[in-house]
């Protein structure tokens, strides 16, 4: 079994719920920081490649730089590729947990999608 990359931030109750559920099955995961490490445009073109509801499912609408930033207007205006090299730049605005390996390319915590994604590893 080849591991995940598992982006989380620390005080962040469903990266730790989703961590802690990782690591009772046994997945085998390396965890990265998504404020210091935030996903590459590489690695956000693949999350959006494997997710259904576009670019909009890859932010943390629910976040205070999302609002403050005006995103929900702008977001429609803005190409792919600005959109995508704005998370690159701030990890702050990406969805957690942001997970990707082998077949596998997750955004939030669902236990029933991830229990799903987990058995392809």
């Amino acid at each position: 079994m080849r591991a995940i990359t598992v982006y989380t931030l620390a005080q962040c109750s469903t990266c730790r719920a989703a961590v802690t559920w990782l690591a009772a099955r046994g997945v085998r995961f390396v965890e990265k920081p998504i404020r210091e490490t935030p996903p590459t445009v590489a690695e956000l073109r693949m999350m959006l490649a494997g997710q259904p509801g576009g670019l909009r499912r890859l932010f943390n609408s629910s976040g205070l730089e999302y609002r403050a930033l005006g995103l929900a207007q702008k977001l429609p205006l803005m190409s792919e590729g600005e959109a995508l090299r704005l998370l690159a730049g701030n990890g702050s605005l990406v969805k957690r947990p942001f997970v990707l390996g082998p077949g596998v390319a997750l955004v939030g915590f669902n236990p029933d999608l991830w229990e799903r994604a987990c058995l392809r590893l």
